[in-house]
């Protein structure tokens, strides 16, 4: 998060683990949604593929679908907003 915001992230809850296989180039993403707090913002570049940094709201984040890097991106907007959480410690016992 901080390379692509420049904020600094504090995950306290997973909100699940996501596979989707891109068919067209034969590769598999695994992606893993975090919720957490913000614990502050750093002075710095963010990545060169950054174009920018918004903060969007539930509406605006659906009506952009089709800018999306994959369907995950809904579906983990999905499941925070109907509260699906598991604790850290499901990851490793590092978050115990």
């Amino acid at each position: 998060m901080l390379e692509e915001t420049a904020h600094r992230f504090e995950p306290t809850s997973l909100v699940g683990i996501y596979r989707w296989h891109y068919a067209a180039q034969d590769v598999t993403f695994l992606r893993f949604c975090f919720s957490g707090e913000i614990r502050g913002v750093e002075n710095r570049a963010l990545d060169r593929e950054i174009v920018a940094l918004r903060w969007l709201t539930e509406g605006e984040v659906k009506s952009r679908q089709a800018e999306h890097r994959s369907p995950l991106v809904q579906e983990c907007v999905q499941d925070f907003l109907a509260g699906r959480r598991f604790p850290l410690d499901v990851l490793s016992r590092e978050y115990g």
